[in-house]
């Protein structure tokens, strides 16, 4: 008998379900590494993971290791938060961040005050597009690591 993935905190704030072309992601952040998929063949990052290259249709990848930094490309604040667990959290951040290194992905997240620190620990406002960020990871249960992002500088 097999038991199925824990798809939520005991707080009821949800878990990532990875599959089995993402698991290397999820793997690779719990050792505190950003990688994303690229192609063997052309090179090209690609996110989320899957098995064939959009760009050359090759099957062959590797997962090439980020330098930790981006920049926000997107963001919303859920008002009001679509899952209960959420509620006590609002307002809380959403964001894309576009990586250093990997030009044209988007790695969804949260931006954080700390590793550890709850969804809701940066204003809202502090905010922008572009801002410059920096990976950090959060262990939300055990065995699942997350990346999240922290702000790389004040807004200007």
């Amino acid at each position: 008998m097999t038991t199925a993935a824990r798809t939520t905190t005991d707080t009821g704030l949800l878990l990532p379900v990875p599959d089995t072309d993402g698991a290397p992601f999820w793997e690779f952040a719990a050792r505190g590494e950003l990688r994303v998929q690229a192609c063997a063949d052309c090179r090209t990052p690609r996110f989320p993971p899957r098995p064939c290259c959009p760009h050359c249709q090759s099957f062959d990848a590797t997962w090439q290791q980020l330098p930790g930094s981006g920049h926000i490309w997107s963001y919303v604040v859920p008002h009001p938060p679509l899952l209960p667990a959420y509620t006590d959290l609002s307002p809380y951040n959403v964001v894309l961040v576009e990586p250093t290194g990997a030009t044209g992905i988007r790695l969804p997240g949260n931006v954080v005050a700390a590793p550890d620190a709850p969804l809701d620990s940066v204003d809202p406002s502090c905010l922008y597009i572009g801002a410059p960020v920096t990976v950090v990871f959060a262990a939300l249960a055990p065995g699942v690591v997350v990346p999240r992002w922290q702000l790389a500088e004040a807004k200007p």
